[in-house]
Order: C-alpha cells, then sequence, then structure tokens
C-alpha cells in the first residue's frame, strides 16, 4: 500500500500544480456575442493571463457589475490619462489615437480623466458594443486578465 502511494505522489503534486495554475495564473475564456468582431467571434476560446501589465491595445476580461456579467474588451485609456471621444476620433491627452481594430461608429464620449487605478475600455464593434461609453471607466481589480492567444478555433489561431 505504501509503494502504490509512493507511485502516486508526483502524479498528485502535477495535477495540484495544474488546478493552482489554471485557476490563478492561465485560465481559458470563451467569447460570448459580437461586440469584438472583426478581430474575435462568438465562440472563439481564448487564454487569459492574470499576471499580465495591462496596456492600450490589450484584450481583457472583466467583470462588469453592473450586470454582473463577464465580458471582454481592448484598453483604450490607461490610469491617468483623460479620454474623450468626438466626430468619431478617440482622444487621449488630447492627441488622436489610431485603433485599427474598431468597426464602425464611436459614439461621442464627454472628457473624462481616469483615475490611478481606472481604464477605459471598448469594444472593437463600436455599434453595438456595450463598453466603457455606457458603464464608464473600470477598476483594475474588475479586470480578470489580458488575453494572450486565440486557441479555437485551431484554423484561427493568433498571439496577441
Amino acid at each position: 500500500m505504501k509503494q502504490k502511494i509512493k507511485e502516486l505522489i508526483p502524479y498528485i503534486a502535477i495535477i495540484i500544480i495544474v488546478i493552482l495554475v489554471r485557476a490563478f495564473i492561465i485560465t481559458p475564456v470563451r467569447v460570448d456575442g459580437a461586440s469584438m468582431d472583426k478581430s474575435l467571434h462568438d465562440g472563439d476560446i481564448l487564454l487569459l493571463y492574470r499576471l499580465a501589465k495591462i496596456n492600450r491595445y490589450d484584450i481583457v476580461v472583466l467583470n462588469e457589475k453592473k450586470d454582473n456579467e463577464i465580458i471582454i474588451k481592448r484598453v483604450i485609456g490607461l490610469p491617468g490619462e483623460t479620454v474623450e471621444i468626438k466626430n468619431n476620433q478617440i482622444y487621449i491627452n488630447d492627441e488622436v489615437i489610431e485603433d485599427e481594430a474598431a468597426y464602425g461608429e464611436t459614439s461621442n464620449y464627454e472628457k473624462k480623466v481616469l483615475k490611478d487605478d481606472e481604464y477605459f475600455l471598448l469594444g472593437d464593434n463600436r455599434l453595438i458594443s456595450k463598453d466603457s461609453r455606457s458603464f464608464g471607466p473600470v477598476k483594475k481589480e474588475d479586470i480578470k486578465g489580458v488575453t494572450i492567444t486565440r486557441i479555437f478555433p485551431f484554423n484561427k489561431m493568433k498571439n496577441f
């Protein structure tokens, strides 16, 4: 009996490590909806890295508190920056930025200074996306992590 337990210990350790990595470091997430079209599609599966530093244009997953949903959006504004959208152009600190992933017209958003722990997020499909234009800036604590790669469908695997 002791010999069998000794043989199982490495396998048990591997299982525990896999569970811990999945829970606290890297985990899969599924795209639900069309707010990130043309970059991501309903049903795509991504890997989420929970420990990543958040940069502009990263695709992040967050807990949207108002409707208690998990949603996927693109980071546009970083902590401390001033964000404004007018005439279909995004201004960060009064300078126009290009968001090549955007699809459709971006509705206006009044000038706002982000706090030290806030991010401004937009869906790539600007026509239908529920994002910071409707629910406001997002606190860092509500962001679950940064997507690092699409793993499904296999023919569209891509690192971000």
